[in-house]
């Protein structure tokens, strides 16, 4: 393992990845990823056409001198939606944005405080389709130390650092399960200390892990 997390340079993380920003066309297909890789059955509960909502994350890539971290945010309990849930920065695309980076940063600085002078775009994730009706562009960003943050309380509980090397460890990929609107739903999960990092998170963290590593990386083990 430790030759894997050696060979994870810069170079390599932004040659894996999308180069152009591609518009999001909610009503041509499906994304290659979403919840429904490992639920076949969501395919059935969208009308792609007409109830996809577009969005846009931030992926941030910490730069730091001796070692990469992915910073994430962990959202209040009192939320609507996704309460207490470990998430990328990011959220809706408005009109006024131009196009999802646009988008990106802006969520990313109205919910962290994380001014975009800090961030180099270097390229995008396969775009994520929830099954709770979101399709969404994960933008990745190098993030350059020396930042302050100003979270936005009512949305975010916490901003915390995750290692790379620990989300680029197979051992740490999981899938779990629960039932979810009387289905049996499988996610992917990779819980970190106190966080319990799952979902359309993990999903695009999987996503840029098999990205780096080829798609030929190993599954996650099941629980």
């Amino acid at each position: 393992m430790s030759s894997r997390r050696e060979a994870v340079t810069r170079g390599r993380i932004t040659a894996a990845l999308r180069r152009e920003d591609e518009a999001l066309l909610a009503g041509q297909g499906r994304p290659p990823t979403g919840d429904h890789d490992l639920n076949p059955f969501m395919y059935d509960w969208i009308d792609t056409a007409q109830d996809l909502k577009a969005a846009a994350v931030l992926v941030p890539i910490v730069e730091h001198a001796d070692s990469y971290t992915v910073l994430l945010t962990k959202r209040t309990d009192h939320l609507k939606h996704h309460a207490g849930q470990v998430s990328f920065p990011g959220g809706r695309c408005e009109a006024e944005d131009d196009g999802v980076i646009d988008t990106a940063l802006r969520e990313t600085e109205e919910e962290i405080g994380l001014d975009r002078s800090f961030v180099e775009v270097a390229g995008f994730l396969d775009d994520y389709q929830t099954g709770t009706g979101f399709h969404i562009a994960p933008v990745v960003g190098f993030v350059r130390p020396g930042f302050d943050l100003n979270p936005d309380s009512f949305e975010v509980a916490e901003v915390f650092e995750v290692p790379l090397d620990f989300l680029f460890d197979p051992a740490n990929h999981q899938t779990h399960s629960r039932v979810w609107n009387g289905r049996e739903r499988h996610y992917h999960a990779m819980p970190y200390n106190d966080y319990y990092i799952w979902g359309a998170t993990a999903g695009m963290l999987m996503n840029l892990y098999r990205r780096v590593h080829g798609d030929s990386a190993a599954s996650p083990a099941a629980d």
